[in-house]
């Protein structure tokens, strides 16, 4: 497979973008992870080269598009996409017909069509395609599994998952664009991540209800959204996704036959990396405060004391690009296929369709 060095040898990473997802997220984390050392980065702005020069040294070089980085792939080992939706596919395919393995942000694609077309365009060439999702690696998320894996909550009945900001004013840019070639929204945004994590945690969906709002004065495309999906294995997922929360739900609140789980609050990490935090430099990575962990118990509502305190598992995005190194060195597992991706937008589609035609929709 391209992408492997000599034993020692860090694979050479070009990163397309330098925007939240690339300075906050991904830049960091290649630079962190053993095995792996970021070598170009695709940015025109001065003041995003200026930033990465500061922090990962002068060696580091720069393109000013895509087509120049791979004109020279021979000289990279990996390629991730932390650019604008619209460009994912057309950047990730070309890096796959240049011979590289590559890695792109959530939303992988618009379509689960166009997933699955790069998914088959990777099988063809030999190449890892992989998805960003961190969120498989946020602190509540591990600890769910962990509390799944031990039996303690039974069989699970339902699951709520929020993710719930308060931003009345619209910000702009691409994210809030109401073209759809932007593939902008929250929809797309947050609930990426949420019907990942569902679909992981429960298995395919059977089925999808949507209802999506266009609230705020002057936005452009949803800032409000439920998706609730009934899984084939009968648990029933509702994830909200909003802007316009003024007083926020649990993070999770996941209901079984014996016990549920309820937890507040967002894992650290994102927060501990926008202040320049890093693992393996910072003691303590993704570990939370006792005040903060979620409860386990039945018959009464943690915030009056029902339940007992769950130790939240540390988060550890760190392990998403450690499993891509490996991945490349080694033959192991790709750590989020591009056939998940697929399979999460199709319930994306299906979730947009049925909020605009009230909706059940099958799959």
């Amino acid at each position: 497979m391209t992408g492997m060095t000599g034993t020692g040898t860090p694979l050479r990473v070009g990163l397309v973008g330098y925007g939240l997802a690339g300075s906050v997220f991904h830049a960091p984390l290649i630079a962190t992870t053993e095995g792996l050392a970021l070598d170009t980065v695709v940015t025109t702005h001065p003041e995003r080269q200026a930033q990465a020069r500061s922090e990962f040294g002068d060696g580091l070089r720069f393109a000013a598009t895509p087509d120049e980085l791979l004109a020279r792939a021979d000289e990279l080992d990996l390629i991730v996409i932390a650019s604008p939706n619209k460009t994912h596919v057309p950047i990730a395919t070309a890096a796959l017909k240049a011979g590289l393995p590559v890695v792109v942000d959530k939303p992988l694609a618009g379509t689960a069509a166009d997933a699955r077309e790069l998914a088959d365009l990777a099988d063809e060439r030999g190449l890892l395609l992989s998805v960003f999702q961190n969120r498989r690696w946020d602190n509540d998320f591990l600890t769910l599994r962990k509390l799944f894996a031990e039996g303690e909550l039974g069989d699970v009945w339902r699951f709520e998952s929020r993710f719930e900001r308060w931003r009345p004013q619209p910000k702009g840019g691409w994210r809030e664009s109401g073209d759809p070639a932007e593939i902008g929204g929250l929809l797309y945004d947050l609930g990426s991540h949420l019907v990942d994590q569902a679909l992981v945690l429960f298995g395919p969906a059977a089925s999808v209800y949507a209802e999506s709002d266009i609230r705020r004065p002057g936005a452009l495309t949803d800032d409000d959204t439920l998706i609730a999906i009934t899984h084939e294995s009968g648990v029933r997922s509702h994830l909200y996704v909003s802007a316009t929360t003024a007083q926020l739900g649990p993070r999770f609140r996941v209901l079984g036959s014996q016990a549920g789980y309820v937890k507040y609050g967002l894992d650290p990490q994102e927060a501990d990396l926008r202040d320049g935090k890093r693992p393996g430099a910072t003691p303590g990575w993704g570990v939370e405060p006792e005040a903060l962990w979620g409860r386990v118990g039945s018959g009464e509502s943690p915030l009056t004391g029902g339940g007992r305190p769950e130790p939240t598992v540390p988060g550890a995005y760190p392990a998403y690009y450690a499993a891509v190194a490996a991945a490349l060195r080694d033959g192991g597992p790709n750590p989020v296929t591009a056939h998940e991706a697929a399979a999460a937008l199709d319930v994306l589609e299906a979730a947009r369709r049925s909020a605009h035609e009230g909706v059940v929709v099958s799959l």
